[in-house]
């Protein structure tokens, strides 16, 4: 069984940082892209960055290009998303999913709320 956990969010002032943590069991993270999604109070969810290829391939919605950065850990079999210079926007409860067995599976998201 595929079972994700993310951990890290928190309350940041603008401009501050955090660093959100996903550690993945049931599957291998050096063999699998993992996504990090996350959702506005009132919004639908939406695609942040995904991680894949040991690492060596990455991918950013455009909003966050230049602020986050998404990375793994084959060993410890952990995603991690980086997240500088935050703003009051990036306030939301961020997920990280797998892809895997053709079915999506989810970790239970962390809070990230980012003040003015």
């Amino acid at each position: 069984e595929v079972q994700l956990q993310a951990s890290g969010g928190g309350l940041v002032q603008a401009g501050g940082s955090l660093r959100l943590s996903c550690v993945v069991s049931g599957l291998s993270v050096d063999e699998n892209a993992i996504s990090w999604f996350r959702q506005a109070p009132g919004k639908e969810r939406e695609g942040v960055s995904c991680v894949g290829n040991r690492g060596r391939s990455t991918h950013y919605e455009d909003s966050v290009k230049g602020r986050f950065a998404v990375s793994s850990d084959g060993v410890k079999n952990t995603v991690y998303l980086q997240m500088n210079n935050l703003e009051p926007e990036d306030t939301a409860v961020y997920y990280c999913k797998a892809f895997y067995a053709g079915r999506d599976s989810w970790g239970q998201g962390t809070l990230v709320t980012v003040s003015s």
